[in-house]
């Protein structure tokens, strides 16, 4: 077979794979989890948007900014970064600040499930705007799974705001429009808004890899995460409210009202009455206020905070801090490539080092420009390590298929590679929520996306280091210019590469214990070249 007609072939069964994969997707109408809760008939029952306010923390006498004002004001034109290695440690952090917001709170995320986190947090959201905050929100359209009539109900809240990232997928789109924007415009359509930020009242940002799901908080009853976030104080959190905004007014961000009002076809009206709005807030609150929902202890630990707030800002560390972070749409150059600020930024990094890097990512396939510089890099002295997934842990078999195609090439350029266990000695440690003391989850996977540099330079953020977040989606993340939190991030990820929770990849053989089954998977997917998407 010729060259060309290989790669013929190889277009034709990857299309077939994509067709399945997006009909095998859940549907935009797929139903929340809250929809079970039973109410009592209302007729003739309107939307209700103010709810009285009951704690005293909430009145007009305190507001967040002034209760931070005391933290950040020692430290002015600094920013103070703390490092949330646990699920429940940065779950508690989100729900206590979108409890207490005064003014303002601003997310964007990749992923925002309705599962029981995703949603807790909408509920969360909702509480939060009846008493007055302006919630906006921003969430990519590939992996949403929130019905048409919940967006809707949320974005008729007049404090709440909801916004599409690229619709071409799910929101207000069918099957075949999918299909036919994938192949019409290929590229944009794999441009994806890949940033995870949480911004309240403009003072205070919670940046990493967790997205709104269960699994990246320990509550997922099979499988959860090894991830991390930033919490952040001070000078950079402008910069994060800054780039928000800028996504905010680009015209890839859509307002869900704008989707359902533009007709298209084979597209049926979504509409929703106010009765419908009405059962929808009330299916939240009643949801969110059962004790199997939303655990007793959990609301108690909430309400706890203000004295962790203390210990955390006393653990906080004041010092440069700088936001990286991508234009929206990434890049206009032509085909898959192009690059963006992103991958600049942490290229200057790679650059810059003198003795070690370490990385932890949860997808390691380089580009051919990557892949260069870190062969530059090597040569001139520097050790380079990393923590990826296995095939063991991975949650996304394509894009090992694309890491297993070159990790014998990798390891041969001097990259010492391990590769994380499913059943990690480190899970008894990260690991704990209710959830996983009732049901114990067989897996244990890597998402988190970080680096350190020579022990001095710190990023946490949402940059897979793959050909994907390098030249396709946005990304957003910090670069903390600080040896204490270097050293201690050094040291999360070593632990991460230990015997008990890593394999090594040039010694161990980490496929040997992942079925026949699976490896004949990811070989498949290696015949395919999909390596610019992965």
């Amino acid at each position: 077979m010729t060259p060309t007609n290989k790669l013929k072939l190889n277009l034709v069964i990857f299309s077939l794979l994509g067709l399945f994969w997006y009909l095998d997707r859940p549907t935009p109408e797929a139903k929340a989890i809250y929809e079970s809760v039973k109410l009592l008939n209302q007729p003739g029952a309107s939307a209700e948007f103010n709810l009285p306010v009951t704690s005293a923390e909430n009145s007009k006498s305190w507001s967040l900014p002034s209760y931070l004002h005391g933290i950040t004001a020692p430290h002015p034109e600094q920013t103070g970064a703390y490092i949330l290695e646990n699920g429940i440690e940065a779950l508690l952090a989100r729900a206590w600040l979108a409890d207490h917001a005064t003014t303002s709170i601003e997310v964007q995320y990749f992923i925002w499930s309705t599962d029981n986190i995703g949603t807790l947090a909408s509920e969360a959201l909702i509480r939060a705007a009846n008493r007055g905050v302006k919630v906006r929100v921003i969430v990519d359209d590939l992996l949403i799974d929130a019905a048409d009539k919940t967006l809707l109900a949320l974005a008729k809240h007049p404090n709440v705001e909801i916004r599409i990232y690229n619709p071409k997928h799910r929101v207000g789109s069918h099957i075949g429009q999918r299909v036919w924007n994938i192949i019409s415009d290929f590229k944009s359509a794999n441009q994806r808004m890949h940033d995870k930020v949480f911004v309240v009242d403009g003072v205070v940002a919670i940046t990493g890899g967790r997205n709104m799901a269960s699994e990246y908080f320990n509550f997922h009853h099979e499988s959860n995460f090894r991830d991390r976030d930033a919490l952040i104080l001070g000078a950079a959190v402008k910069k994060v409210s800054h780039n928000f905004e800028n996504f905010w007014k680009h015209d890839l961000s859509v307002p869900v009202e704008t989707i359902f009002a533009n007709h298209r076809f084979m597209q049926s009206t979504v509409d929703i009455s106010d009765q419908e709005v009405q059962t929808i807030y009330q299916q939240l609150h009643v949801y969110a206020n059962q004790d199997e929902n939303f655990d007793p202890q959990l609301k108690q630990a909430i309400r706890n905070i203000p004295q962790s707030f203390e210990r955390i800002a006393q653990e906080m560390v004041w010092t440069k801090v700088d936001f990286i972070h991508d234009i929206p749409g990434k890049n206009s150059q032509e085909g898959l490539h192009g690059s963006g600020e992103s991958s600049r930024a942490l290229a200057e990094l790679v650059r810059g080092a003198q003795k070690e890097i370490i990385i932890q990512s949860p997808y390691l396939i380089l580009s051919d420009k990557a892949k260069a510089l870190l062969q530059e890099t090597i040569k001139r002295g520097v050790k380079i390590i990393v923590n990826t997934n296995s095939m063991a842990s991975t949650d996304n078999l394509q894009a090992f298929s694309g890491y297993r195609n070159q990790r014998e090439e990798l390891l041969k350029m001097g990259l010492q590679i391990f590769e994380f266990r499913p059943d990690a000695e480190t899970r008894g440690k990260l690991l704990t929520s209710p959830v996983i003391d009732k049901f114990k989850p067989a897996v244990f996977g890597l998402h988190a996306k970080s680096m350190v540099v020579d022990g001095k330079i710190a990023y946490i953020g949402t940059f897979n280091f793959d050909p994907r977040s390098e030249n396709l989606n946005t990304e957003v993340g910090v670069v903390i210019h600080n040896e204490q939190l270097a050293t201690q991030l050094a040291k999360a990820i070593r632990d991460d590469m230990k015997a008990g929770n890593s394999w090594n990849a040039l010694s161990e053989d980490p496929d040997q214990f992942v079925g026949r089954g699976k490896r004949f998977k990811v070989w498949l997917m290696q015949l395919l070249p999909l390596r610019p998407i992965l």
